[in-house]
């Protein structure tokens, strides 16, 4: 099979397509037939070995895991013995942010893991483009209390977690502005955002609204510059660590003061996001956006994008035959 692999941290140079064994199923994995998959921020961070705190999980020197990879979608082809929730034929997509390999033609997943069926006539390439970036949005809303009527800023509404977190706002009745460039305001407001700041040409940290909650999606701005657009007891939220960890530090310092407040968006419970993410797309609630569709062939150029920080929602790598 063919797979995108690389042996060191680096740029989308380093990635080398190569022919492997096709993996078999152990008792309690099944084997699927990658149709779509996605590069990412997460894949990025994977790639580059940086924010550094990441090869605590990754490898220090080198990758642990030299195939690339940390979502999916496409078909069972085989079970083991023990399987008993999924068969052969299976529409399924699946994600994990520690990795899966699945920048590949085949991949083995443990029926455990962080996989659920494709609903409906859903393609491929729309499945997995929920996986990620929604799945951090969610992360972002379930860490507070949100109530009707509340206000929201997402700072970088056309990255694939802005995109998401617009959208799953307003299934809450969340009043929600949200920042783009010119030439993507009216894709902003398909999403639904109530108000549109364009930073190419407006700064939004001297918006004269206040908010309960300013959510950077793209980890460009920071507490100190957004602090005057919360509320008394507002919530600044980013996507990014921040500079030297600072968002993290300020998450476990700011409770204590009473007033504005930094959250720090841990991840977990993907697979409760993903059932989410399938409930909401059903109901036509929330739809993936796309930027743009590579073939595995041309995977350094899809990261090339995904590193540019000008991508429009999800990148996404077909698998299909070339």
């Amino acid at each position: 099979m063919r797979a995108a692999t690389r042996l060191q941290y680096g740029s989308p140079d380093v990635i080398q397509i190569r022919e492997l064994e096709k993996p078999l199923p152990k008792e309690n994995e099944l084997l699927i037939r990658v149709y779509a998959t996605t590069v990412n921020r997460t894949d990025c961070a994977f790639l580059t070995g940086k924010p550094w705190i990441m090869r605590l999980f990754l490898g220090f020197s080198k990758p642990k895991q030299i195939i690339t990879g940390t979502d999916f979608a496409g078909i069972v082809e085989e079970i083991g013995n023990d399987v008993k929730d999924f068969k052969p034929g299976d529409k399924v997509w699946g994600f994990n942010d520690i990795g899966l390999a699945s920048h590949a033609e085949f991949i083995t997943i443990s029926q455990t893991n962080h996989i659920t069926f494709i609903q409906n006539d859903l393609s491929f390439q729309t499945a997995v483009a929920g996986a990620e970036g929604a799945h951090y949005a969610y992360n972002c809303m379930n860490k507070v209390k949100l109530v009707p009527g509340q206000k929201a800023m997402v700072n970088g509404a056309t990255g694939a977690i802005g995109s998401a977190l617009v959208q799953l706002l307003k299934t809450e009745n969340i009043v929600v502005t949200a920042t783009c460039n010119t030439a993507n305001i009216k894709r902003v407001q398909s999403l639904g955002a109530d108000r549109i700041i364009d930073y190419t040409t407006t700064d939004f940290t001297k918006d004269n609204d206040s908010y309960d909650y300013v959510f950077d999606a793209v980890g460009k701005s920071s507490f100190k510059k957004c602090k005057c657009l919360l509320k008394p007891k507002g919530v600044y939220m980013s996507s990014e660590p921040g500079s030297g960890g600072a968002n993290i530090f300020l998450a476990l310092s700011t409770p204590f003061t009473g007033g504005k407040k930094v959250v720090f968006p841990i991840p977990s419970n993907v697979k409760a996001s993903l059932e989410l993410i399938n409930t909401l797309v059903a109901q036509k609630k929330f739809t993936p956006m796309i930027d743009s569709v590579y073939p595995l062939a041309k995977i350094s150029d899809a990261y090339s994008r995904a590193l540019s920080g000008q991508k429009n929602g999800n990148i996404i790598l077909s698998m299909e035959e070339e």
